[in-house]
């Protein structure tokens, strides 16, 4: 290597790490997708799911059912898939995470933290997801429903 091609050390650190990084960026990006398309596909479930059955919540409320009462109904529907779904989603990850292993840096492929935050996240986009078509089950007429019935 000749003197007037030398340069700074951060440089050749820069230059040796740019397909790891560029690869996690990469991963980032999708994830991110892979997140806003899991959010936006718990909503559609839930919307569809509510819509099918808002002669039944009319029969409900028709009945005494208070506006709380179906909307814990709704909520607890969609969270048991949100459930089911992140229990499978941490099973399948505990495997992955040995193939992506090389690619981590600076955090082990067992990052309590990560393994904890995730779950929280998705059963935050989760409860908001289910909580809009909830809130939507809860304005149901009874007259109404039962009429289109």
């Amino acid at each position: 290597m000749e003197i007037w091609a030398a340069l700074p050390m951060t440089d050749y650190m820069k230059a040796a790490f740019i397909a790891p990084v560029f690869a996690m960026r990469l991963l980032l990006g999708l994830g991110a997708i892979a997140l806003v398309l899991a959010a936006m596909g718990v909503y559609a479930v839930m919307a569809y799911s509510v819509s099918q059955r808002r002669p039944e919540f009319g029969v409900r409320m028709a009945l005494g059912a208070a506006a709380g009462d179906i909307l814990r109904l709704v909520l607890r529907q969609g969270l048991a898939l949100a459930a089911l779904g992140i229990a499978a989603g941490l099973v399948l990850s505990v495997g992955v995470t040995r193939l992506l292993a090389g690619l981590l840096y600076g955090v082990s492929p067992f990052d309590p933290v990560t393994f904890a935050g995730v779950p929280l996240l998705l059963t935050a986009i989760a409860v908001l997801a289910a909580w809009l078509p909830a809130r939507r089950a809860t304005r149901v007429d009874p007259s109404e429903a039962l009429r289109n019935e």
